[in-house]
């Protein structure tokens, strides 16, 4: 059985928690490999080597970019990979249908039942790559089920919609020198963290609300993460509310800076008005951090009991939160142990067999 799995994401100009999952599946499908099979990850527009010892070459480069390939794909026009039986498409960024099984990952339903957190272009052109991988799909993955109930209910695919849910990185670990690595970014003292991109459906707006009450007066932010769409500048905004001496933001970090991050921090906000999963949730579960999240259906999901959730856009309920979270003990160490024994659910390795599983099943 040969897989192509599409990872085009992982070089858009801010590949997000997306790219992240297409690299993290890629090395894990990889280590996983039934005898027989073969794995290459394939992108239409930069040259790539195989992901496993199948012996196959790279793939040329072809002059698209990432625009002009989306309008192809978006009529199912443009390349498509070949010599595969089976093809995995790791976003709506889905390739035209060939004689192969089509898989395609749908992270979340954000396009829409939040559009305007998105680009008006961004939610038209997921919407439409929705609607067709629901007609043209052999299945249908997602990382939770509170997104594969809304995916049924929204575009009523024909094919099964299966829950594969995403792992913890490898990549992620407390370096030796964690203590300097944070020393570079946020100085010392104790710290709130936020981890993701900047954009409007992250609810960083809520955050920084709450972070400007007077119980949190003495709290510090750290905000990770690369800017996206919609012009949030996070430290134009905390300035604006009179905190931008307490809030820190230090763009995108590497791995290790990143472990660093979150091992120093009181603990992590995830303030989101919608999201598939919650990459940064299992990250700080999985390193001992206590996590507050909105009440978002998925994120709830993956926190499975270990978080503190808050309404969505209640920056007064979110800094209540963060105080008896920080002010309570006892219930710190009950989020820090339920955290890891949550975090133990979700492995990469554990997603990649599974899925190896259902491509079988596809091609019998």
């Amino acid at each position: 059985m040969r897989v192509g799995l599409v990872v085009d994401q992982l070089f858009a100009p801010v590949p997000g928690g997306t790219g992240r999952y297409a690299g993290e599946l890629a090395a894990a499908l990889a280590v996983t490999t039934p005898g027989g099979s073969s794995l290459r990850t394939w992108s239409a527009w930069h040259a790539l080597r195989p992901a496993t010892t199948s012996g196959t070459p790279g793939l040329r480069q072809l002059p698209l970019g990432s625009k002009v390939l989306a309008r192809l794909w978006e009529r199912g026009l443009g390349p498509a990979p070949r010599d595969a039986d089976v093809v995995h498409a790791t976003t709506l960024l889905v390739p035209p249908r060939s004689h192969a099984a089509l898989v395609v990952t749908i992270h979340d339903v954000v396009p829409w039942t939040h559009p305007e957190s998105l680009t008006p272009h961004g939610a038209a052109f997921h919407r439409r790559m929705g609607a067709r991988a629901a007609r043209e799909a052999d299945l249908i993955v997602t990382n939770t089920s509170a997104v594969a109930d809304q995916i049924r209910a929204i575009l009523a695919p024909s094919v099964e919609v299966m829950v594969v849910p995403a792992g913890f990185s490898g990549d992620l670990n407390v370096p030796d020198d964690a203590r300097e690595r944070r020393a570079r970014h946020v100085g010392g003292g104790d710290y709130l963290l936020f981890v993701g991109t900047s954009e409007p459906r992250k609810g960083l707006d809520t955050l920084l609300e709450a972070m400007s009450e007077r119980a949190l007066r003495g709290q510090s932010l750290v905000v990770v993460g690369p800017r996206g769409w919609g012009d949030v500048d996070v430290g134009q905004q905390a300035e604006a509310r009179g905190i931008g001496g307490r809030v820190t933001v230090t763009g995108r970090v590497d791995d290790d800076d990143l472990a660093a991050l979150y091992a120093g921090a009181s603990l992590v906000v995830m303030p989101s008005r919608a999201e598939g999963f919650g990459l940064p949730v299992l990250e700080a579960m999985k390193l001992g951090v206590p996590v507050i999240t909105s009440d978002d259906p998925a994120m709830t999901e993956v926190g499975g009991g270990a978080t503190q959730t808050f309404p969505v856009g209640d920056s007064l309920a979110l800094a209540a939160a963060i105080v008896r979270v920080l002010g309570d003990a006892t219930l710190r160490v009950q989020m820090i142990d339920g955290g890891r024994v949550r975090a133990l659910d979700f492995d990469w390795l554990d997603s990649a067999r599974r899925l190896w599983s259902l491509y079988a099943g596809l091609t019998r």
